[in-house]
């Protein structure tokens, strides 16, 4: 059973061309003069949600990234595990998806891979009191917790695709940052056994798409 089958506001999920996430293969990336990512973190009330498929932070206040395409808002982010995107097939044990939205409502998300090493403080203060299944917990976070769940470096693969969830809505600018961070195999462990399975979606085919760097 596939998306796509159990609604018709689903269709895109089955008969989308620009789907994602993708296997980014290295050696058909496109060498392209891309702007720097800018990001402008200020300090916001986050409301943590387990809605069952993940852990989700929505956000309230003004913190925007900038891009080719102008300022964007960042509404949420969330984490799936393993990854959705995998580069040259190679696949990583967690992925953090930070999705924004400029002023028409067009997204764009920031894709962030974890590989196993030490712990990640910031994974640490939203982990220790992470909600059941259906519930949510409200806390005050720095929004520069959003800049250190991100590497130092900050090149990116850039594509277009869509939402990785039903309606699969595509459209979104995705921004996959190269350089990983770390998170220990305990913090992953403690995301698979809050969510109780794995939350990734397959590998779509690229099709005509480009990836840039």
């Amino acid at each position: 059973m596939y998306w796509g089958d159990l609604s018709s506001e689903y269709a895109l999920c089955s008969s989308g061309v620009n789907q994602s996430p993708v296997n980014i293969v290295t050696d058909n990336v496109i060498e392209a003069d891309l702007p720097p990512l800018v990001l402008n973190p200020h300090i916001s009330e986050i409301d943590m949600v387990n809605n069952g498929h993940t852990i989700q932070a929505n956000i309230k206040g003004n913190n925007t990234f900038t891009n080719d395409a102008g300022s964007f808002n960042l509404l949420q982010f969330h984490f799936h595990a393993p990854s959705e995107h995998t580069i040259d097939s190679k696949s990583f044990p967690l992925e953090v998806h930070f999705v924004h939205a400029d002023q028409d409502a067009r997204l764009a998300v920031i894709g962030v891979m974890f590989e196993v090493g030490k712990s990640n403080p910031e994974l640490a203060q939203m982990w220790k009191d992470m909600p059941e299944a259906n519930q949510s917990k409200k806390m005050l976070i720095n929004a520069l917790t959003k800049v250190k769940l991100l590497p130092e470096k900050k090149s990116y693969y850039r594509l277009n695709g869509s939402l990785t969830t039903p309606p699969c809505t595509e459209g979104v600018r995705w921004f996959i940052l190269k350089d990983t961070i770390e998170a220990s195999q305990e913090q992953i462990d403690k995301f698979h056994n809050v969510i109780g399975t794995d939350t990734n979606r397959p590998t779509q085919p690229i099709n005509a798409r480009v990836i840039l760097q």
